[in-house]
């Protein structure tokens, strides 16, 4: 279970850090949209959208639908809930450590304050 995971994480992640994938999900929360409108909304090469939509397909972040010679795009149905509960486990454990960081800090200018009265 850890290691299918850990493999999850890892292909929702490599589909989230290209700023053109990022965007196209973007795109298709407003509509669906084939991949020619895609590629030309991004000014970029059929062929290269293809791979874009490729990746999230393949993280299950997109669903695409051949009609003919239009294949259609659309959100897929992750939600992106265990990606979402990795980043809030880490987000609690750095506000844990800057929260002991505040109390360290409060205690200098405290220490402070009275070593500079005397």
């Amino acid at each position: 279970m850890v290691q299918y995971t850990q493999m999850h994480l890892d292909t929702s992640f490599a589909a989230l850090s290209d700023a053109t994938r990022r965007g196209v999900l973007e795109q298709l929360s407003r509509a669906d949209a084939s991949i020619s409108d895609l590629a030309e909304r991004f000014d970029m090469t059929l062929t290269g959208m293809k791979k874009h939509v490729g990746v999230l397909e393949r993280a299950g972040l997109v669903t695409t639908r051949k009609v003919g010679r239009v294949r259609t795009c659309r959100l897929g149905q992750r939600r992106l809930e265990s990606e979402a509960a990795w980043i809030e486990g880490y987000r609690q454990l750095w506000d844990t450590r800057f929260d002991g960081l505040d109390l360290v800090i409060e205690g200098l200018k405290r220490k402070e304050k009275v070593d500079g009265r005397r």
